[in-house]
């Protein structure tokens, strides 16, 4: 990356995500929902970085899901 680019850049934590990520494991007729990490749109808009702060290593899936506006993430549910 060229070094102006990395100037230009806007660090992630200054920007609110685009997309929160969760690890949803169903067992049963449960489903657990667990936030693993956040994406954030490319300015340019080809594309998103994807921050991963736990990775689940027993199965399941990975959603990505916009934020609720009142920022209560929690139990996102499908």
């Amino acid at each position: 990356m060229a070094q102006n680019e990395k100037q230009d850049r806007k660090p992630r934590e200054n920007r609110p995500p685009a997309f929160i990520a969760w690890h949803v494991e169903e067992k049963g007729k449960n489903a657990y929902w667990t936030r693993i990490g956040a994406a954030w749109r490319h300015e340019k808009g080809e594309g998103l970085t994807l921050q991963l702060d736990l990775m689940p290593i027993n199965g399941g899936k990975v959603i990505l899901r916009a934020p609720k506006e009142d920022g209560n993430n929690e139990g996102a549910g499908a």
